[in-house]
This record gives C-alpha cells, structure tokens and sequence, in this order.
C-alpha cells in the first residue's frame, strides 16, 4: 500500500495534550515515568511468563500476548507525545503519521479481541472445568490468539487504506498528540463519509461485540459462582476474574468514550485526556494488575529471584 496519495501535505504538526507552558515539564516527567514503567512491566511479565514452565497455561499464555502488545502498543506515540513536551513544534511526516495510525489501529484491535480471549479462559475455567483442557487447548489457544491478530491487522488496514484516499489541502495542525482518526478527518478537504462509516463500522464492532461478549461471559461466570456452596470458593474464583474485570472496564470504558459519544463542542479536548486512559495508563496497569493481584505470578517471581540470587 502507497503512504502518497494527492495530499498537499507532506507533514503534519501535532499540538499535544496541552498549550500550556508550564504543564510541559511536569508532564514530560510524569509520562517518561509511565512509560517507563509501562516498558519494564510488560517486559517482566513477558520474561517471567517465558522463564516458568508453571506458567505455560492458556491464561498466561493470552496475558503474555496482552503485555507484548502493551509492551509496543506504548511505543507507537509515547515517544513522539515525549517529544511534544519538549520541543517548541513536534512534526511528523505524512507518510510517518500513516505509519502511526496503522499500528495504533492493529494493536488496540488485537487488544480488545485478546481481552475477550481472556473472559472465554476464564469462562471455561469456571463454568466447565472438566472440559477445559479440550476447550483451551493449544490448537484453540493459537487459534484464538491468530484471530485476535488478523481482526486488528484487518482493521488497521481499513482504517489507513480510508485514510490513504483522504486530500489534505492547508490545514495541518493535528489537535492531538497522536495521529488519531478522528483529528485526521478533522483536517481533511474531500468528503470524510466513508471514513466515518469506516470508524462506525470497525470501531463500533471492535469495542462492541468485545465488551458484549465479556459481558455475556462474566454473566455465566456469577451465575457458577452463586452457585459455589463453599465461601473460600466462591473469594478464590472471584479474585481469578477481578483483576481481568478491572483492566476491560478501563480499556474499553476511555475507548468507548472517544469513539462511540456523540460530537460536540469541545469532545476533542475531552477525548484528549480519554485517550490518555487506554494509551498510556492501561498499558501500565495491565502487568500491575495481573502481578499484584495473582499468587502464581507472586510465586513465579520469588522463584525466579531465588533462583538468580544462587
């Protein structure tokens, strides 16, 4: 796929999170430190996942995915917002801003579909146990896996290749600090219609059919767990599914919030600091979450650390 069409803009300027002068410092620290600890997180859950045998379950094996996609999902506008915080004008290229979109599109689709790989583990594991070996079996698991990744590479490649169509005349200060869809349409001079249907479509899909099928799954599981008779039980499988519950209800709630609320004056401020939410906290709060509050990930950790201290 070409990254020139008949755009007169040959870059863009991306104004950032904000305007204001004195902000820029004290956010330049605060997101270094995220990402920062956005890097070092999923990279440890990667090599902790990696190191123990243990650990090479189907539940591990999605939450290994997950953080390898958070692990460059980061990566893809964190350094450029860096940039942004410093510098008195942050350009970037067309054909870099394309670029941009395309694997920002890939990674949070396969992200959305990699959660609900996650609800269907956690739905097998609880409701059907004596089934689950055949159910999550590492043909399904890849399956599953592969899947999650062809929807966003499908996806991305709708996005970008509508984007691609796009003539761009004067306008090119992007009210973001990311090549963003939306910001995009903002700045184009020919007939946005098919984009939008585009961001209607896959979008709308890509956060709805996700968050209803986890919905559905999470209502399966509190049925069996009601049913469980043993108090220790019913906490025991309560804390396998709160942690995945905490990080959908963060990633899907900001993504929802920018791409499926309704235009108005002043949305693209607000989806600003929605944005921030699944681009760069979520990331953070993924291995946070699935370390903090999982005993096999504590377990795996000291046996590691024992095992490099010897």
């Amino acid at each position: 796929m070409a990254l020139i069409n008949d755009s007169f803009v040959t870059e863009f300027i991306l104004l950032g999170l904000t305007d204001q002068l004195d902000l820029q410092i004290p956010l330049f620290l605060l997101f270094l430190l995220i990402y920062m600890f956005t890097i070092l997180g999923n990279l440890g859950l990667i090599t902790l996942i990696w190191l123990n045998p243990h650990l090479h379950t189907p539940m591990y094996f999605f939450l290994f995915n997950l953080s390898f996609i958070d692990f460059f999902y980061s990566s893809v506008f964190t350094p450029k917002m860096l940039i942004n915080f410093i510098s008195k004008k942050n350009i970037i290229s067309y054909a870099g801003c394309m670029t941009q979109l395309y694997f920002y599109c890939f990674l949070v689709i396969s992200e959305c579909y990699m959660l609900t790989s996650v609800a269907y583990d956690r739905y097998v594991a609880i409701c059907n146990p004596l089934m689950y070996n055949i159910a999550m079996s590492p043909k399904v698991c890849c399956s599953l896996m592969l899947g999650s990744y062809t929807i966003g590479f499908s996806g991305a490649m709708a996005h970008t290749g509508s984007m691609l169509r796009l003539t761009f005349c004067d306008a090119n200060k992007i009210n973001h600090y990311f090549c963003d869809i939306l910001p995009l349409l903002e700045l184009s001079c020919t007939s946005t219609y098919v984009n939008e249907l585009v961001v209607f479509i896959v979008a709308g899909s890509s956060i709805i059919v996700p968050t209803v099928t986890i919905f559905i799954s999470y209502g399966f599981i509190l049925s069996s767990i009601l049913r469980i008779n043993s108090k220790e039980g019913r906490s025991k499988a309560f804390s396998t599914c709160s942690s995945h519950i905490m990080a959908v209800s963060l990633f899907f709630g900001s993504g929802a919030f920018m791409y499926l609320k309704p235009s108005s004056a002043g949305s693209m401020d607000q989806g600003k600091i929605s944005s921030v939410f699944y681009t760069n906290v979520v990331p953070m709060m993924n291995p946070l979450i699935y370390s903090l509050r999982n005993k096999d990930v504590k377990v795996a950790l000291r046996k590691t650390l024992c095992r490099r201290m010897v």
